[in-house]
């Protein structure tokens, strides 16, 4: 990859204007095959080329030729080993004619010239307006860097979550509500809940079909129809776009809706809250103790207070996840919204799909990493729990609804409420209750590290 890069290389993460080309560089690599401009000239010619193989085929046109096995495979080596000097040659094109889709093709036309090719030269972007190629190539784009780069990213966090769960699944932790001490969980419990939640998101994103289209200049077949009046294109235009994996739309303007692109939008958006949910709730559990941060060698946490070891990792993760979803809200509302059969007002918002996307993986690793560094703090954990036996109320008042006591809620809400007691604070109020003996030692027997009802059970759930 650093051929590349000018000689300059070296400097350019201290003058890039984005952190992402700079900074943070190297965590949002895996996604420059995808949505680097040479990555979007790449999948262009992917589209060309497949066409132009799927019309040999087509025994209606008759002036584009049948290629025989070896001319197929020399054709698809243009995409198959796209590198740097091909996408020069491209932008070279794309800088004379303005034009970027033509840029491809024309380049396309002349490498095929080069291979003794020139009967099929006419044949290049035959029919096709440039929203053609560029929607089937953003759609290869999302659907290839979803499965290969994001989802498989977050699977990793996932699978150490669970891991982690279930681990963790019979450690009693005091939980919060409304931030004040509540009803005791696990800490596998509390995790799970997350691994739950990710694995549903994280369904919903993959299992979204990216769409494409291919139907001329105004979505009508037009010059298709008025060069060959007797064939199919509804026929011919599905089966090329699900040759490519896309799942067809007949019915467009010039452009390709969008629609399904704000759904992969709005559910990456969902998908990245579950996650901002975990950075924030991790944060408190470091705050709080709970987790213990590993350091590492040489790091710094504070410039002048050496003790110290910020959760950053989570802070950023945080960080970077709201910067995406503002992203990816804006782009769900503004791609579907086009003015009649067509305005160019999406395709800069496109090219900023990366954007989003970049600041999303490197949420990602930013949070692999963080969850890596973190141990349970099972003492801290105990010592909380037994510091706030006033949880057990709810235990107490319920057990005597049972037994029929008179307004047990009232009468431990007296005992307890904004009060800090001891558990022989509560088992001495216990003593002076008039009810039958096997039912007091029922009560007495109960301490906030064993009120967790199915709280480990549910750290295996799912």
């Amino acid at each position: 990859m650093e051929s590349w890069f000018s000689e300059r290389a070296k400097d350019l993460p201290l003058t890039t204007l984005s952190p992402l080309d700079g900074r943070y560089r190297e965590d949002v690599a895996p996604l420059e095959p995808f949505f680097s401009e040479a990555a979007l000239f790449r999948y262009r010619v992917q589209v060309e080329v497949e066409y132009l193989l799927f019309l040999t085929r087509l025994r209606s046109l008759s002036f584009v030729p049948a290629f025989d096995e070896h001319q197929r495979e020399m054709l698809r080596t243009l995409y198959l080993k796209f590198g740097p000097q091909d996408a020069q040659e491209i932008a070279a094109w794309d800088r004379r004619v303005n034009h970027d889709v033509k840029a491809v093709e024309y380049w396309l036309r002349e490498r095929l010239t080069t291979m003794g090719m020139e009967p099929w030269v006419e044949a290049v972007h035959f029919a096709l307006t440039s929203e053609d190629v560029n929607n089937l190539a953003y759609g290869l784009i999302i659907r290839d860097s979803r499965d290969q780069v994001l989802l498989p990213t977050v699977k990793k966090i996932l699978m150490d979550l669970r891991a982690w769960s279930r681990a963790e699944a019979e450690t009693p932790m005091l939980a919060r509500t409304h931030g004040q001490p509540a009803t005791p969980t696990t800490m596998g419990k509390e995790l799970n809940v997350f691994v739950f939640r990710l694995t549903r998101t994280m369904k919903d994103l993959g299992d979204i079909e990216i769409t494409g289209k291919l139907n001329g200049a105004s979505g009508s077949f037009a010059a298709h129809v008025a060069a060959y009046p007797h064939t199919d294109w509804t026929a011919i235009s599905g089966a090329f776009v699900r040759s490519l994996g896309l799942k067809p739309l007949m019915l467009t303007t010039q452009i390709e809706p969008h629609d399904t692109l704000a759904m992969v939008c709005d559910a990456l958006k969902r998908l990245n809250t579950v996650l901002l949910d975990i950075c924030q709730d991790f944060w408190r559990y470091i705050s709080d103790e709970y987790f213990v941060q590993v350091p590492t060698e040489g790091e710094v946490g504070s410039s002048t207070m050496p003790h110290k070891i910020n959760p950053i990792a989570f802070e950023n993760g945080e960080g970077n996840l709201g910067l995406a979803n503002a992203l990816l809200e804006f782009m769900s509302r503004k791609l579907p919204v086009s003015r009649l059969q067509r305005d160019l007002s999406d395709s800069t918002v496109l090219r900023n799909l990366g954007v989003a996307w970049g600041y999303s993986l490197l949420a990602y690793r930013r949070i692999y990493k963080g969850i890596h560094k973190l141990s349970v703090n099972h003492d801290r954990l105990l010592r909380d729990l037994q510091h706030h036996p006033e949880v057990l109320a709810e235990a107490f008042q319920i057990i005597l609804r049972r037994a029929g006591y008179p307004q047990p809620y009232e009468v431990l809400k007296g005992l307890t409420r904004g009060r800090t007691l001891t558990l022989e604070e509560l088992r001495a109020f216990v003593d002076t209750l008039d009810i039958d003996p096997a039912l007091r030692d029922e009560l007495r027997a109960l301490t906030p590290e064993t009120y967790t009802g199915l709280a480990s059970r549910l750290a295996w759930f799912w």
